[in-house]
């Protein structure tokens, strides 16, 4: 069987999410197969290879017929994978595999290709030259003969192929333009076969085409009709001689070739003759991939060494193609310079004598493999085998410079101090082989230097020193240091000398601070130069150095002063000994180091307590150390520091003063009185001076002194340190002396102008008879609300001090409830929680000796009132139900002021207000509906609010749906009060009530007065008439509401007048 035949599908594994199908592709038309993977579950990109027939990877033939393409999807993590065939010819149809591989995950994919061909004479048999191996079958084209025109008819070259003998093929495919056989073979295989005919010498023939594996042995076999008769094997029309290889059988009629071995070479067409007879095969060799089993290295090497890359295949005989930075290497262009071996599966390109050309990245390639490796290539270094070395020489002698390369074809060049050295009668240079010498006479001074070796073409140089022998010498230069050979130095800064220094050989440099090897010094030194270097110099460094050079030719020394100064330390005692209004003097002590230099003066900054910036106070140094510091604000806090100035520069900043503030005295305390004298003491009070400024006061001294003595006395003053009550009481006083007193105020700013008393005061007793001062709310009656607190504060006067006692409705007051306190000049009457029982008349006495005054506190505790009691409906007529009631047991401690009247029909239970303020045990309820039965409640009311609790109606009032007859009809008559105006007592702002019942018919008409005036359309006043009970509504009464209120009734028969008296008061608020 010809390979690529029969395919067995795989089974899916879950990688490929689509599949390419087999399917017909037309003749010069283009076809792609799809194939698609699912990547999700792959650790790793997954690795794609289409494949035709068994073994042949259609990625290396990629081009212009066979074009691949990969595209991936990040949101489903799909790759998409398509071959498209070219203008597909003969030769693609076949089977086709994919293969995808994953890491240890693998899936497989077969698919066949057929293509529909219809061939004539005028189709053109090129497939371009990218159609390689897969052209099986071509396209006939007929030959143009010379001098000739043909015409061209329609053949069908299979049916030729399929009437002719197998000798016969190549021939035919030839004339018809087929190039591959194996594909034509392939085709005639499929097709359907023809009765061979019989022939008289075999009786089986070869088949027509076998196939076989590289390496493997195969059978090529016959049966003779004659058992006697001679047979031949050719091979490409050769015979073929037994060996090893070609292993000739023969059992009964059977003749067997037996091929060993099979390669490539073995690939051809084979022929049996027996007679006059032959028979035809051909046999195929397939070539597996070629693996490359041992890499190329990468190579390093110098230029004109020979170069090997080396690599192993896994077959021997295998092709290995060359390439270098992509181009191949071949016999044909890469010349002599490369060389290229085979030696069993090892294959080796030489390259002779490398040049810097030659870098760059070499791959050896199989059809299954592939293989690099970097070529480096240096130039080749210069070997030395002796250097020169370093001369001293004297005067007058000769020096000489020899060195010895590895190469004597190697010229160069001689330098002295960067500068060619060129021959003269003195100096003399020479190359003998690989020796190379330079050559001084009558050596100078001048001659003294580095000389250079240098090798021409090579990145190399051979150096040495000619030292001249010379006595050493210091050459110190402190022309510009002031004082001869000192030297001045800033404290912190880094001190570097460089001192030079000559002589040959290199003197020995030897460095002393005094008696002692350098201290702190650091030495840096060269041969010509000895560099003497003080890190951060201190006060310590500074003293007398000296520095000593010595060689062999002799010594010299020289010696030389340290000088270390620095910045001043910083001021010290840093404070303010006085301010102004908007001054302070500030002194401070000088520092306690100069730095060595005087001190030029100093620098003064400020600024105010907790910020962060400082203000310069001057420009140019200040030279004392006692500064007036101006322009500042009262009242605010500052704080100074100090800097030093010398000839180096500025200290650091003293430590900051103590904070202080520009302030100026207050003014003079004001009204300054005698509050009271006693036999020993004198109580003096004074306002606080209208000018205090922002430093405030801290108190005040109080001074006196016996009238015609001075105030000097140091006995005769105090210092009150109390600024809430300006007072302060003198005791200690002489009796019957006058005194005077002055009063000063004082604060961080010092005295302010005294006060003084206009005259003096004479310390005697002054008898003054008691007296009470009742505040004005406490006339009249206190009234206060149960769980109140009552706190009255009534002021007294009196000299002596004088008994004050509290009594209760005559009796001395002993209830712990009620606290009493008592000062000098008033008494606190305080109860925390007010009861009813608190309630009464209070009495204050004040008593000196036998004189006293006395007076009387009203005090009333109220609550709400209780409910009404006895409440009934009295009658019922129409839809008018009469409501009667009694007052209720506890009225609160205080007068009841109305009733609240509400009724509710049992149906719904709910409540209506029908009156308010309503002054009468008594009302009318109207506008009851009929049918419906009611019942009643009745609030009290005083002025603390109505009842918690009402007084329910003991019987309900049903409305009959016919109605009741109305009462019989009244009497004409005068009107009469029935009920009079009442005497009352309201709270000055809470609505207020009178009311009065009148009876009289015709009804009579109301007339409301205020102090016999007419009350008309006041805004204030609101009037009420509800079936006889009058009632006058005052909104938020004042104390000009009270006064005489009286109502008149007037009709026809006659008229009638109630009058009332109506007081308000005003409640003080505690």
């Amino acid at each position: 069987n010809v390979p690529g035949e029969d395919h067995q599908l795989s089974e899916p594994s879950g990688i490929f999410v689509e599949r390419p199908e087999s399917a017909t592709a037309t003749k010069g038309k283009d076809i792609t197969f799809v194939a698609k993977v699912d990547s999700s579950n792959l650790l790793r990109k997954p690795n794609m290879k289409w494949l035709k027939g068994k073994w042949l990877d259609l990625g290396s033939k990629a081009g212009k017929h066979l074009q691949f393409k990969e595209v991936y999807d990040r949101n489903t993590k799909i790759y998409t994978y398509e071959m498209s065939l070219i203008k597909v010819v003969d030769g693609d149809a076949g089977g086709y595999r994919c293969e995808v591989t994953s890491k240890d995950k693998c899936d497989i994919c077969t698919f066949e290709v057929t293509v529909s061909l219809l061939i004539s004479l005028n189709s053109s048999g090129d497939a371009g030259e990218d159609a390689g191996d897969l052209d099986f079958s071509a396209l006939l084209k007929k030959r143009e003969k010379k001098q000739k025109v043909v015409e061209e008819v329609d053949v069908d070259v299979w049916n030729i192929l399929k009437d002719a003998k197998p000798c016969d093929y190549e021939k035919i495919a030839f004339e018809y333009g087929i190039t591959d056989l194996r594909g034509l073979l392939t085709r005639l295989k499929k097709m359907k076969k023809v009765e061979p005919k019989k022939s008289d010498a075999f009786l089986k023939k070869l088949e027509a085409a076998y196939s076989v594996e590289k390496g493997k042995k195969i059978h090529l076999m016959v049966e003779l009709a004659d058992l006697n008769a001679p047979i031949k094997w050719l091979k490409n029309g050769q015979e073929i001689k037994p060996s090893a290889k070609y292993v000739f059988e023969s059992v009964g009629n059977k003749r067997t070739l037996t091929i060993n071995k099979c390669n490539l070479s073995d690939d051809a067409a084979y022929e049996c003759v027996v007679g006059e007879e032959k028979c035809f095969t051909e046999v195929f060799v397939k070539e597996p991939p070629i693996t490359i089993t041992k890499l190329l290295d990468d190579v390093h090497t110098v230029v004109g060494e020979k170069v090997e890359f080396e690599v192993e295949v896994s077959e021997e005989g295998a092709n290995v193609k060359w390439m270098k930075d992509g181009v191949e290497l071949n016999r044909e262009t890469a010349g002599s310079k490369y060389r290229f071996k085979k030696d069993g599966k090892r294959h080796i390109l030489i390259i002779n004598e490398a040049t810097k050309e030659d870098i760059g990245m070499y791959h050896a390639l199989t059809n299954g493999g592939e293989s690099k490796a970097e070529l480096e290539i240096e130039d080749k270094e210069l070997e030395v085998l002796q250097s020169i070395a370093d001369l001293t020489v004297k005067a007058a002698e000769q020096a000489m410079f020899k060195c010895e390369v590895s190469d004597e074809k190697v010229t160069g060049k001689w330098f002295k101090d960067g500068v060619e050295v060129q021959p003269s009668d003195r100096i003399k240079i020479t190359h003998i082989g690989r020796t190379h010498k330079l050559m001084i006479d009558e050596v100078k001074p001048s001659d003294a230097g580095d000389y250079t070796f240098v090798p021409d073409g090579y990145a190399l140089s051979l150096s040495a020193k000619l030292n001249f022998l010379d006595p050493p010498k210091i050459h110190l230069d402190t022309s510009g240091t002031g004082s001869k050979n000192t030297i001045t130095v800033v404290a912190g800064n880094k001190l570097r000398l460089d001192v030079e220094i000559t002589g040959e050989p290199a003197p020995t440099v030897c460095w002393m601070k005094g008696d002692e090897a350098e201290g702190r010094v650091r030495v840096e030194s060269t041969k010509t130069l000895s560099t003497f270097v003080i890190e951060g110099a201190e006060k310590g460094d500074e003293g007398p150095y000296s520095i000593t050079v010595t060689n062999p030719a002799g010594e010299d020394k020289v010696e030389l002063m340290i000088k270390i100064v620095d910045v001043p330390n910083p001021p010290e005692n840093v404070e303010c000994t006085s301010v102004g209004e908007d001054f302070g003097t500030i002194t401070w002590d000088p520092p306690a180091f100069d730095g060595g230099v005087p001190i030029k003066g100093y620098l003064m900054e400020r600024k105010k307590v907790g910020s962060s910036r400082w203000t310069k106070l001057n420009f140019d140094v200040y030279e004392s150390t006692t500064y007036e510091a101006k322009r500042m604000i009262e009242g605010v806090l500052y704080e100074m520091r100090v800097f030093a100035v010398n000839g180096i520069g500025i200290s650091q900043p003293s430590a900051n003063s103590k904070p202080f503030m520009p302030i100026a005295p207050t003014g003079e305390p004001t009204r300054l009185t005698v509050d009271d004298v006693t036999d020993t003491t004198c109580a003096l009070k004074w306002r606080p001076p209208e000018k205090i400024g922002a430093g405030g006061i801290d108190g005040y001294i109080i001074e006196y002194c016996i009238e015609g003595s001075k105030y000097t006395q140091p006995v005769c003053h105090f210092i009150v340190k109390a600024l809430g009550k300006n007072q302060y009481r003198v005791k200690g006083l002489p009796m019957g002396e006058k005194m005077l007193f002055r009063v000063v105020a004082v604060n961080i700013a010092g005295r302010s102008p005294p006060v003084t008393l206009s005259q003096a005061v004479t310390i005697r007793e002054i008898v003054e008879n008691p007296k009470i001062r009742v505040p004005r709310n406490l006339r009249t009656k206190l009234i206060r609300l149960v769980g109140e607190k009552v706190n009255l504060v009534i002021p007294f006067q009196g000299k002596p001090h004088p008994v004050v006692t509290w009594s209760k409705d005559g009796v001395l007051l002993e209830d712990k409830t009620v606290g009493i306190r008592t000062s000098h000049v008033d008494t606190i009457f305080f109860i925390r929680s007010a009861e009813r029982t608190h309630s009464g008349k209070y009495t204050l006495s004040v008593q000196i000796e036998n004189v006293s005054d006395s007076a009387d506190v009203h005090i009333q505790v109220i609550e709400k009132p209780g409910p009404p009691v006895a409440v009934h409906v009295a009658e019922v007529w129409g839809f008018n139900a009469a409501l009667e009631w009694k007052p209720p047991k506890d009225d609160g401690n205080c007068e009841i002021i109305g009733y609240t009247i509400q009724k509710a029909d049992m149906k719904t239970k709910d409540w209506f207000t029908v009156f308010e303020h309503n002054r009468r045990p008594s009302c009318t309820v109207p506008d009851l509906v009929m049918g419906n039965e009611y019942f009643f409640r009745v609030f009290s009311e005083n002025i603390c609010g109505l009842s918690v609790e009402a007084g329910i109606s003991e019987n309900t009032a049903i409305v009959g749906k016919t109605g009741s007859a109305p009462p019989p009809m009244e009497v004409n008559c005068s009107p009469k009060f029935t009920a009079p105006l009442v005497d009352r007592s309201v709270i000055a702002g809470y609505a207020a009530a009178i009311s009065c019942a009148v009876r009289g018919y015709p009804k009579p008409k109301i007339i409301w007065m205020k102090n016999n005036m007419i009350i008309g359309e006041d805004p204030r006043f609101m009037i009420r008439n509800n079936q006889g009970v009058l009632t006058l509504n005052i909104r938020k009464p004042s104390m000009f509401d009270g006064g005489k209120y009286s109502c008149r009734a007037i009709n026809d028969l006659g008229q009638d007048e109630v009058e009332c008296r109506l007081e308000v008061r005003v409640i003080s608020q505690f």
